[in-house]
């Protein structure tokens, strides 16, 4: 029987037996009680508080405006929802770059005001330092490389990363050096599936992909992007499982013309 059917709570120790057993992990983004409570009750392994919130909850551009007191309000609306799913929860840009002390404390915040599970933080040997100070609080740790939503500026395009031989090794090495510092898993975002598929044959830890192939541990996607809500962004990579714009859509539709029609309500939904 697989190890997903029959855990009662998703841990890091879960997440590590499924990869051993090549079981699939799954992973979605959440940012609020009500949808978290869907996702949770669903079987979804992991959920992400992602700082996509900025763009999908707050309408910004990027990920790069959403402040840590968001993210943190953000998580425990989650949290409040979560029986099964491990929730690991994005640390915003400007709380941890260049800083092990703060990433430290962004960190503690995260985990005692939104009593979060875990996080995750961008980048490969620039961020060895606050990776290993987190950890050093018991705090587990994902990581993320290749394209990082928060350098964006840096990049100047969300096109696939690591295409070039020196990029790729970079990337790798970047990878190997994560897992040394302690990290539990690792998102990969945006990269050719074949070099997704030699860093997690490479390392023991679960890598997690998102436009990264099949050849990874787990896959993980935008809860708006996936349901339909957001009809704007199609990447190659991404599934449509519903259509929820044009349902919510023809919903509020019909709500309006049976409002100004006086259909509703109607007797029997009156007191």
């Amino acid at each position: 029987m697989s190890v997903h059917k029959v855990v009662k709570k998703i841990t890091t120790h879960i997440l590590q037996e499924m990869k051993l057993k090549g079981e699939k992990i799954s992973m979605l983004t959440a940012y609020d009680f009500s949808m978290a409570r869907i996702v949770d009750a669903a079987g979804i392994d992991i959920i992400l508080v992602g700082d996509s919130a900025s763009n999908v909850m707050a309408g910004h551009e990027t990920t790069l405006p959403i402040t840590l007191d968001q993210m943190i309000y953000h998580a425990g609306s989650v949290i409040r929802a979560t029986n099964r799913a491990l929730v690991v929860v994005d640390l915003p840009f400007g709380s941890y770059q260049g800083n092990s002390k703060e990433a430290l404390n962004s960190a503690i915040r995260i985990m005692k005001e939104a009593e979060a599970h875990a996080v995750k933080l961008e980048g490969g040997r620039e961020v060895r330092e606050s990776v290993e100070r987190i950890l050093s609080a018991g705090i587990p740790v994902m990581g993320h490389l290749c394209l990082t939503p928060q350098s964006i500026y840096k990049f100047g395009t969300y096109t696939v990363r690591a295409k070039e031989d020196e990029e790729a090794k970079r990337l790798i090495e970047d990878a190997h050096i994560l897992q040394e510092a302690g990290c539990f898993a690792i998102v990969l975002e945006k990269i050719p599936y074949k070099l997704a598929a030699q860093v997690a044959s490479e390392l023991t830890i679960p890598i997690i992909g998102i436009g990264a192939g099949n050849g990874v541990d787990g896959q993980v996607l935008v809860l708006h992007d996936m349901l339909g809500i957001n009809n704007e962004f199609s990447p190659r990579f991404l599934r449509r499982y519903a259509n929820l714009y044009e349902v919510i859509t023809s919903a509020v539709q019909n709500y309006v013309k049976d409002v100004k029609a006086k259909d509703f309500p109607n007797d029997s939904e009156q007191y």
